[in-house]
């Protein structure tokens, strides 16, 4: 029984979501500007508001990384992506006030390394909406 309180930890470890205002998850509002990704997402953070970003584990370098990001409510996001200390992407997307903006990268294989990686969303307004996913298609 004391393997299993560890290997939750473990698991929490591995992927953790950071915000501002004091909360990391915000609640839903019934629209969802980007589905989940399916047997191929390593991270989908469904919502969020103003800046945050998401640290996690389990990425393979044999699999191109595509990260998407969408978000809604006036303003724009700057989104930053590290491997291992390395800087690997980033771009900046428009958030229209009146529907969901999009924004995405694909890097080829090898390009995020095996282990841990970080994506930073940096707001320019706390009122900015967004959704982000990581995956890796076969």
């Amino acid at each position: 029984m004391a393997r299993i309180p560890a290997v939750l930890a473990s698991a929490a470890a591995a992927f953790l979501v950071w915000g501002t205002g004091g909360t990391a998850f915000a609640a839903p509002t019934g629209d969802v500007l980007l589905p989940h990704p399916g047997p191929e997402g390593l991270v989908w953070v469904q919502e969020q508001w103003g800046d945050g970003g998401v640290v996690s584990a389990g990425a393979w370098e044999g699999l191109p990384t595509v990260l998407t990001v969408a978000c809604d409510g006036g303003g724009a996001l700057s989104v930053t992506m590290e491997s291992q200390q390395t800087k690997v992407a980033a771009f900046t997307v428009d958030c229209p006030g009146d529907g969901p903006g999009r924004g995405s990268v694909t890097m080829p294989a090898g390009v995020v390394r095996a282990g841990s990686f970080s994506v930073g969303v940096d707001a320019t307004s706390q009122s900015v909406r967004w959704a982000l996913t990581i995956t890796q298609p076969e």
